[in-house]
């Protein structure tokens, strides 16, 4: 249990914004192999499905699935309260900062690395995709509504995640 809460402090701590899925998929399916990449995308999506931060839906997920209720529970206090403890005195500090130029630049920095996680979490996930029209349909027609014409999100998830359930349950009936 204190290793799981170390790990996921250690994440929490040296992580920032979308690219926390990234780290958690290295760390528990690609380097300490805890979890397949079945499971890790499987928990990923119903972490997504459910309110709140993604990260801290994946935490709870993944303590769940390692060590039941204990596992939950230090998965969620290490990725929320040791980085909760360095924002509010970072929180301090940064009226200070925010006069040097390179503190800008480290936020973009930081930025810029976020976004190549999120990144490199997109195409893990896309490749898993089932090779099919309709699923490719899907993934297009949600980056193209979402990413490109804006539409607000929660929309486009209930209209095309219904599509997919549907079609999905679709099969199982015939199979």
């Amino acid at each position: 249990m204190l290793r799981l809460f170390l790990v996921f402090s250690r994440i929490g701590l040296t992580s920032f914004g979308g690219g926390l899925s990234g780290w958690l998929l290295r760390e528990f399916v690609i380097d300490r192999a805890w979890l397949s990449e079945d499971e890790f995308l499987n928990g990923l999506a119903i972490s997504q499905a459910l309110p709140g931060v993604n990260v801290k839906n994946m935490a709870i997920w993944i303590g769940y699935r390692l060590l039941g209720r204990r596992g939950a529970i230090a998965g969620f206090t290490g990725i929320i309260l040791p980085p909760a403890i360095v924002i509010m005195l970072i929180g301090a500090l940064f009226s200070t900062l925010t006069r040097f130029p390179i503190a800008h630049r480290a936020l973009l920095g930081a930025g810029a690395a976020a976004i190549g996680l999120s990144l490199s979490m997109g195409i893990t996930a896309a490749r898993r995709v089932p090779r099919g029209i309709v699923p490719i349909f899907v993934l297009v027609a949600t980056f193209l509504t979402v990413g490109i014409l804006r539409w607000p999100l929660v929309w486009v998830l209930l209209g095309a995640g219904s599509i997919s359930v549907g079609i999905e349950y679709a099969k199982l009936g015939r199979a």
